[in-house]
């Protein structure tokens, strides 16, 4: 598989996941347009860097996979909310988030591609996981911003590492989506696209002799 993105959690659960990954990330404007949702953002975006991925290959992936992602933390009241600019941004983001319930929305747009790079056939989608955290002192957030943590997390916060997952009270949805990648669901997204006859696509061949015997 083709992973056009340099994250690194977005590799790491692919990795897990079985997959054995090329990594061609994509440099795109990732401005908003006027008026544009940030549901509709994060679907467009994912489409221009897989597009724009596909454009640089000369060859296709072995497997025929080609996947990128966008993702951003928002909320009605707050907007989107990127990485912090610095220390002084992400306590401001955190003081914000204190509390409160918010939307973490990823847009995935996955390819299968022919040996000559040709689309045979895409699938894009939106996963959207709610976010509560808890009422967050001063103290608490001066101490999580010290480690470092927030400075390249859009939201200024990571809820899969030691910090990060204490300020998170609860979640609704799923929690590899908050990470940066929905793989339970790119998992059938990606099953339908190669007619997998399992109804999910399980990469490690062991798995897949299991459940077809």
């Amino acid at each position: 598989m083709i992973l056009a993105s340099q994250s690194p959690r977005r590799r790491q659960l692919l990795e897990e996941a079985g997959f054995a990954l090329k990594i061609r990330p994509a440099d795109i404007d990732e401005a908003a347009e006027t008026g544009e949702k940030p549901t509709e953002l994060v679907r467009r975006l994912a489409s221009q860097k897989a597009e724009a991925c596909r454009q640089t290959l000369s060859q296709g992936p072995a497997d025929g996979l080609l996947v990128a992602a966008d993702t951003i933390v928002w909320s009605p009241e707050l907007g989107v909310l990127g990485k912090p600019s610095g220390a002084d941004d992400a306590r401001r983001t955190l003081a914000a988030l204190s509390g409160r319930t918010h939307h973490v929305s990823t847009g995935v747009s996955a390819l299968l591609l022919s040996p000559t790079c040709e689309v045979l056939d895409a699938s894009t989608f939106v996963e959207t996981t709610d976010v509560t955290f808890y009422d967050l002192t001063e103290a608490e957030i001066d101490a999580y911003v010290a480690t470092g943590d927030p400075m390249d997390k859009a939201g200024s916060y990571g809820i899969q590492t030691p910090a990060g997952r204490l300020l998170v009270k609860s979640i609704s949805g799923d929690y590899d989506n908050v990470v940066g990648l929905p793989i339970p669901r790119l998992m059938r997204e990606l099953s339908l696209l190669t007619h997998h006859d399992t109804g999910i696509l399980w990469p490690l061949q062991n798995i897949t002799t299991a459940i077809k015997a």
